[in-house]
């Protein structure tokens, strides 16, 4: 457990926010001209996992928000 806070928690959140806005911004400008044809069913599978995939490097940044290392 720390003893003295660090910049590292409200710097981490800013930047997850950042990413989040950026991939959001870049899943709803690029995907739908690929996938508007598609059938509902299939576009919602898709944007399901691409909903998923921002979670998957999740923990090793939290790891880091924390203690300072990547691992």
């Amino acid at each position: 457990m720390r003893d003295q806070p660090t910049m590292r928690i409200p710097l981490g959140i800013l930047g997850l926010l950042a990413a989040l806005l950026a991939y959001g911004i870049a899943v709803a400008t690029f995907l739908p001209p690929l996938i508007g044809n598609w059938p509902t069913l299939l576009q919602t599978v898709v944007y399901v996992l691409l909903g998923l995939i921002w979670l998957l490097p999740l923990r090793r940044f939290l790891i880091w928000m924390e203690t300072g290392r990547w691992g």
